[in-house]
């Protein structure tokens, strides 16, 4: 008997009504509440829940609390296509970015499908009926719902913990120890001596804003990133909002920011010696020519190997000036009962040390998947179109771009779900399945990128191919023509009527499914 069936059978054993929803989101962070807009403005005809495992909206800002937490990218690119942003300040802080998402879901009654506390396990397809049966966790027990399509846009990252490397003599340390992913309230740092470990996007962000109160902060770091000064403002979205629409100013901005976005990208690809020499110079400028530039700014690859840390108006480099930070690039020795003492002998005193050493990537949420009664792994498929999995029915996930702003991706990801599911109806398939021929398919890492983050989690993540539609492009103008207005049915992506499939006999699902099922 298949698993589904013994869902259902377990479900009317129970007296429970199985709910089915047309389309199921997972997550109601920035992607989720995209998909809700989406799928309320394209497909009005079909119904659909948000399942949320925390209390709050919000996703990644409302998780995170730390001091200083903002966008890495403007808000231009970061807000959605649908939603103007109208705030004078281009990075924005978490909490007003949080407020825009909560205004986007109030705005437009996205909130009135959102079901908190939800935590979903579990998803298992049938093809005889062409649906998901999915597992969640709520209140202690476990329900279930059917749908017809499964959106993950539950993020990339492990929301239970951050990654924490094995430290020797941890448990000596006298002071406190944090991971920013799990500040609270009660952490003080007023006057006390901190040491911030890490050199990325989040420890840039802690240093400066923690330098503003403490007695010294001390971003220790391992080895340097790139790091970039942009103004918190755009003056030239702030002046064409003056004059023009607020709609109008704000694509004519995105576009902008898009277009300088690739650019910039495109020729550090190209002259990456050249776009290191300005970002030094810019560095140097910001710090006097008696700073050790060479030792704690100049990384070992080049820009864009891994994401660039962006600091709004130079405040890391002020709190350098001004001497309530400081940088030392060293590696740990060991945790010591006053700090942590350093490969090169030196000592760090610490009251309070925050571990600002990364994500740990988590694949669909950690989703169990199964396809008609076999055991499917994701992360041994080949990633189609970067938001699909091949073998995989009637599934998508919303994934970001690594050069540029999430939600520019969750966008495009959001639009062709909905084209997929209205080209269904037209053609009166129930099926949507993307399939690569063994061995014509050349495989490489889903994620060209370098960063420490991206390397642990090689084998917990899909594939990518060597060309269309298994390529992952990281460019917002390719995807666009693809996403938009490229051919649904270009080979790869197989559309059947599962049950009349199954009544000749035939098999629905491609030969990845089982290629990819867990040992």
């Amino acid at each position: 008997m298949l698993i589904e069936d013994a869902v259902r059978n377990r479900a009317r054993e129970e007296g429970l009504a199985v709910e089915h929803f047309d389309v199921l989101v997972v997550g109601a962070g920035i992607s989720g509440i995209g998909a809700g807009y989406h799928l309320q403005k394209h497909c009005p005809d079909k119904r659909y829940v948000i399942l949320e495992g925390r209390e709050a909206m919000g996703g990644t800002w409302d998780l995170f609390r730390y001091p200083g937490i903002r966008s890495d990218s403007d808000m231009y690119t970061l807000g959605y296509a649908f939603k103007p942003w109208t705030n004078a300040k281009a990075i924005a802080d978490g909490p007003a970015i949080l407020d825009y998402v909560h205004e986007t879901a109030r705005e437009h009654g996205i909130d009135a499908k959102i079901r908190y506390g939800h935590m979903v396990r579990r998803a298992s397809w049938s093809s005889e009926d062409a649906r998901w049966t999915v597992e969640v966790e709520h209140g202690g027990e476990t329900r279930r719902l059917t749908c017809g399509f499964l959106f993950m846009c539950s993020g990339y990252y492990d929301y239970e913990a951050g990654y924490t490397p094995e430290f020797e003599g941890v448990e000596e340390f006298a002071g406190e120890l944090v991971h920013p992913q799990k500040w609270t309230d009660r952490i003080d740092y007023k006057g006390k001596r901190v040491v911030v470990i890490g050199s990325g996007a989040t420890a840039v962000t802690l240093v400066p804003e923690m330098a503003r109160d403490a007695a010294h902060v001390t971003m220790l770091q391992r080895s340097p990133t790139y790091i970039v000064s942009r103004p918190s403002e755009d003056r030239i979205a702030n002046s064409l909002r003056s004059v023009l629409p607020a709609k109008v100013a704000y694509g004519i901005t995105r576009w902008k920011n898009v277009l300088l976005g690739m650019f910039f990208f495109n020729l550090a690809r190209k002259r990456p010696d050249r776009v290191k020499g300005k970002i030094l110079d810019a560095v140097r400028s910001e710090l006097g020519a008696d700073y050790d530039v060479e030792t704690h700014f100049t990384p070992r690859y080049n820009p864009w190997d891994q994401r660039l840390c962006l600091v709004p108006d130079g405040d890391l480099f002020q709190s350098l000036r001004a001497g309530t930070s400081s940088i030392v690039t060293d590696t740990i020795d060991r945790f010591t009962k006053k700090g942590l003492k350093l490969a090169s002998g030196r000592e760090l005193d610490a009251d309070l040390i925050v571990t600002a050493t990364g994500l740990s990537i988590k694949l669909l949420g950690g989703l169990e998947v199964v396809a008609d009664g076999v055991p499917v792994n994701p992360a041994r498929s080949l990633a189609y179109k970067g938001m699909m999995y091949s073998g995989i029915p009637n599934l998508a996930s919303s994934f970001g771009y690594t050069n540029a702003s999430w939600t520019l991706k969750a966008d495009l990801t959001c639009g062709y779900v909905c084209r997929l599911l209205r080209h269904m109806d037209r053609i009166g398939m129930r099926q949507c399945t993307p399939v690569a021929v063994d061995g014509e398919v050349p495989e490489a890492p889903f994620l060209d990128f370098s960063s420490g983050y991206v390397q642990r989690a090689v084998d917990k993540m899909p594939k990518q191919g060597a060309h269309r539609p298994w390529r992952v492009y990281q460019n917002y103008a390719l995807d666009i023509m693809a996403f938009r207005f490229g051919a649904l049915e270009d080979g790869a992506m197989q559309f059947s009527n599962p049950r009349r499939a199954a009544e000749r006999g035939g098999a629905s699902i491609g030969r990845e499914a089982a290629a990819g099922a867990t040992p």
